[in-house]
């Protein structure tokens, strides 16, 4: 089975985090570090406590626990998802400045050369974060912030939300059977 490490920061938008960890869970191992400033914001945007999340994942990390086994090239992880990714944590993995446990397993994921999504969640951005994301693709990062399409009409903030975390998944080789795609003519297609 698949091993995704699934990463939480504090950037608004934790709702991409916990819909992520609802569509892998039964299609992939998922192994989840949420940060102190994840916790507070998905307890202010979605009234959802720490444990909500770890109850979605196969393996919870404590943030602080840099001694764990996803800070180490040896664990056998097949990729990354930071959803969402504050710039903080993104200008962190960018400096390889690995103050905790969710930037030092992002940091061994590009390392060890395996795929490390960002979804980024931040507008505007300043040429410091442009930079660092440029940094980040060129050290194989994807950057994949969570910029819906509107083709495929959404009706709820849950469709608009699905359609970024859809993108992820398709980015992950774990494609959603029921993700809409455009189908190249007015509408789309499940």
């Amino acid at each position: 089975m698949t091993r995704i490490i699934v990463g939480i920061s504090g950037a608004s938008g934790s709702v991409y985090g916990w819909r992520l960890l609802e569509k892998l869970k039964g299609r992939a191992e998922t192994h989840l570090i949420l940060t102190r400033s994840g916790e507070r914001t998905a307890h202010l945007e979605m009234g959802k406590a720490a444990a909500d999340f770890r109850a979605l994942a196969n393996h919870y990390y404590p943030v602080e626990d840099i001694g764990s086994k996803l800070a180490s090239g040896s664990s056998v992880m097949d990729a990354m998802v930071i959803a969402p990714c504050s710039i903080h944590s993104m200008s962190s993995i960018a400096a390889g400045i690995s103050g905790n446990l969710l930037v030092r397993a992002a940091d061994v994921m590009l390392k060890e050369r395996k795929r490390l999504i960002l979804m980024v969640r931040e507008s505007p951005f300043h040429l410091g974060h442009l930079r660092s994301m440029t940094a980040l693709a060129e050290m194989g990062a994807i950057i994949a912030p969570p910029v819906p399409g509107f083709y495929h009409q959404p009706k709820t903030v849950a469709d608009i939300v699905d359609h970024s975390v859809d993108r992820v998944l398709d980015l992950l080789g774990l494609p959603d059977p029921d993700a809409q795609r455009w189908d190249g003519t007015k509408g789309s297609t499940r």
